[in-house]
């Protein structure tokens, strides 16, 4: 697709100070909107398998076949701006979104949930890309820096409040409730919409590359696939995941030679001859990757190993919030400081906080998770701005809106593969774990004999206390599984900082 101008208003044609505090937020409403959706079912996960009567793998499809869904649809953002005008994909995308999300909270059975879900992925995906662009062009250069911090808020606070306000609801109501909870929500941002968002500009001649958008919905969807299912099904010892994988290859061979060759590619290749774009591209991947991994992780490990409450984790989840809201206010004033030194540092404190939380014990305290999660989201509220700015610092607003849909196709991208390979790396570290520890469960083994007179570790003499030797091991197996996965969190986190220094800024 080309990169045709969608609107680009002169400093004086854009809107007043008013209407742009209005546009702004009714934009950050939107966005905050489709960004619960991200990790508001998994707070939910395990009830919703007891109530559909799912399996793990299939309960799993949920929140797979969203972020397929999403991931798919987030690269048309271009080529819709440039066939309809702006408003109208809010309009219909606000509504789409909203209508599935009650049928999501509606759905009789797993099949039909999941359907729900992609239609809810595909309906918002547009929205987080196109309300950036709007945000851009409707703010001066130096004013851009103020507006997305306030606009960041809506990406990343989104997937906080959503589990601590859904994961209550769950435990008081069902788990119905964490979708219902979002119509009222796209109601009050569909209204905003249709009062504030105005433009109905669009470029004329839209042309669809068919070629390069199903070789890429081809690849992402097989990709996607065979990360989340491969652990499950043994990889490539499974059909099924060779067939993806061989699929995904060649979807993605085909792609680019596609678009190094087309006089009309579905995404334009010579945007990554911006320098600025293509290193902010690295980093929004990196950061995706980071982003939502610990919000993906501490629930299965609060509740699996340490047993904790739906309404209690959405809590302490909230905690990363409070870190992010803090980044954000910096970032309000601090927007107009040099970005590499602001990004150097919001990459290492994820660093810092994933350190820590790889050094969790088995008896890790509520205190442990809270500030660990507080630092982490710290550190993601203090990498959104700089890293928008360096990202779209030396591009023209022409390539606003198909910029920045691929800009968010590679976070989200980043955050579906890196929340794929993280579950994997903690369910073979406990399963490799559990095969080591059962080796050593055996009478001779003088860590299960008696310490003394009064305390007992455990007996083998019953088949109740073989299974409760099994359940602790179990246990300890999945938590040496889950730090296996905080270490992999920390190193990707510091291994990016080299790329600050590759940053250049017009001035």
């Amino acid at each position: 697709m080309t990169a045709e101008p969608i609107d680009t208003p002169a400093e004086d044609a854009r809107p007043d100070a008013l209407t742009r505090a209005m546009i702004l937020t009714t934009l950050t409403m939107v966005t905050a909107l489709y960004a619960m959706t991200v990790t508001i079912a998994n707070v939910s996960l395990p009830q919703m398998q007891g109530a559909l009567s799912a399996t793990t793998d299939q309960i799993a499809l949920v929140v797979t076949f969203n972020i397929i869904a999403t991931a798919v649809a987030t690269p048309m953002t271009g080529w819709l701006a440039a066939r309809y005008s702006r408003r109208t994909i809010l309009i219909w995308g606000v509504s789409g979104f909203t209508i599935a999300s009650l049928a999501c909270g509606l759905a009789p059975s797993l099949e039909l949930l999941v359907v729900a879900r992609i239609f809810q992925g595909a309906f918002g995906a547009p929205l987080v890309p196109l309300s950036q662009a709007i945000v851009m062009d409707s703010y001066p250069k130096h004013q851009q820096g103020s507006a997305m911090a306030i606009f960041g808020m809506g990406v990343v606070l989104g997937p906080v409040l959503a589990p601590t306000v859904g994961g209550y609801l769950s435990e008081v109501y069902n788990w119905r409730w964490v979708f219902f909870m979002i119509v009222p929500c796209g109601l009050a941002a569909l209204t905003g919409v249709l009062i504030y968002i105005q433009d109905r500009s669009k470029a004329g001649s839209s042309y669809l590359d068919w070629t390069g958008f199903l070789t890429l919905a081809v690849f992402i969807a097989s990709f996607q696939f065979m990360l989340d299912q491969g652990e499950r099904l043994d990889w490539f010892d499974s059909t099924t995941i060779l067939l993806c994988g061989a699929a995904a290859g060649l979807a993605l061979y085909l792609f680019i030679a596609h678009s190094l060759t087309a006089e009309r590619p579905f995404l334009d290749p010579k945007l990554l001859l911006d320098r600025n774009y293509a290193i902010g591209l690295l980093l929004v991947f990196v950061f995706g990757m980071l982003n939502f991994t610990p919000m993906t992780l501490l629930p299965a490990l609060l509740q699996g190993v340490r047993g904790y409450p739906d309404s209690i984790i959405g809590v302490i989840l909230g905690a990363r919030g409070v870190g992010t809201l803090v980044g954000f206010f910096f970032m309000f004033w601090g927007s107009k400081l040099d970005p590499r030194p602001t990004l150097a540092v919001g990459f290492a404190l994820q660093g810092i906080a994933g350190w820590y939380m790889s050094q969790f014990s088995i008896n890790l305290t509520t205190f442990d998770v809270l500030w660990t999660s507080a630092l982490q989201g710290l550190g993601v509220g203090l990498v959104w701005v700089p890293l928008t700015i360096v990202s779209f610092n030396t591009l023209p607003r022409s390539k606003t809106a198909e910029a920045t849909a691929i800009f968010h196709l590679v976070r989200n991208f980043g955050s579906s593969i890196y929340i794929s390979i993280a579950i994997a790396i903690a369910l073979n570290g406990a399963r490799v774990n559990y095969a080591e520890m059962t080796a050593h469960a055996r009478p001779t083994n003088e860590a299960l004999q008696f310490q003394d007179s009064l305390f007992r570790v455990w007996e083998l003499d019953s088949t109740g206390a073989l299974a409760g030797l099994s359940g602790e091991m179990a246990r300890q197996a999945a938590m040496i599984g889950y730090l296996n996965s905080f270490y992999a969190f920390t190193l990707t986190s510091f291994a990016v900082l080299p790329l600050m220094l590759l940053i250049k800024l017009r001035r």
